[in-house]
């Protein structure tokens, strides 16, 4: 076997370590993953598991990365092509409302490492973190191309961005509770209702 092909093998099996403990943490939250039963589940040894992660740290940080990687290709990469302004940003809401249905019947890996790592010091709480800014500024320079297409009228694009990140936030929460279609027409109003509220 030459290397090239090693490589390639010893990457292809490393992904479907991490889909298949994605899937896991969809469930069970980041922190509920273990290295035993992931070897199990991808029918490995636990010394097989660990030779692609280090440890069960790094094996979550993959985790929680991949599913940034996800949300951002599902809900950032199709917006991109929409015109700029007030069309792409409409897509990102949209694609973002998408994006909980696609995960209300698992769990969103994001929303629940949220949960688990925010008052936790350590590498897992800054991938969180990094994360979430991440999504932040890319939605904060999607309102500034409104701003500057001439769609929203000039603001604190800061401020902008938090407000509409609560709206697809409050989706997420009231689609387990009250049922998905219910809270996403609420969400689809109060995003057009912001839109209105704030246009140039």
């Amino acid at each position: 076997m030459s290397a090239l092909t090693a490589t390639s093998k010893g990457t292809a099996t490393r992904e479907a370590i991490i889909e298949r403990a994605y899937e896991m943490a969809r469930v069970s939250g980041v922190e509920g993953l273990s290295i035993g039963p992931l070897a199990q589940a991808v029918g490995m040894s636990k010394s097989g598991v660990f030779a692609h992660f280090g440890s069960r740290e790094d094996l979550q940080l993959a985790v929680i990365e991949s599913a940034a990687t996800r949300f951002g290709e599902a809900v950032l990469g199709p917006a991109l092509a929409q015109p700029r302004g007030l069309p792409r940003l409409r897509a990102i809401m949209h694609n973002w409302f998408e994006w909980v249905r696609s995960t209300n019947r698992g769990g969103c890996v994001l929303m629940s490492s949220v949960t688990e790592y925010d008052d936790r010091p350590g590498l897992l709480h800054d991938q969180v973190a990094r994360n979430e800014a991440r999504w932040r500024d890319v939605l904060r320079r999607a309102i500034e191309l409104a701003i500057e297409c001439g769609h929203l009228r000039p603001g604190d694009s800061e401020q902008y961005a938090f407000e509409l990140y609560s709206i697809p936030l409050t989706v997420h929460h009231q689609s387990g509770l009250f049922g998905y279609d219910h809270a996403r027409a609420l969400g689809e109003r109060a995003v057009e209702r912001w839109f209105a509220a704030n246009s140039a």
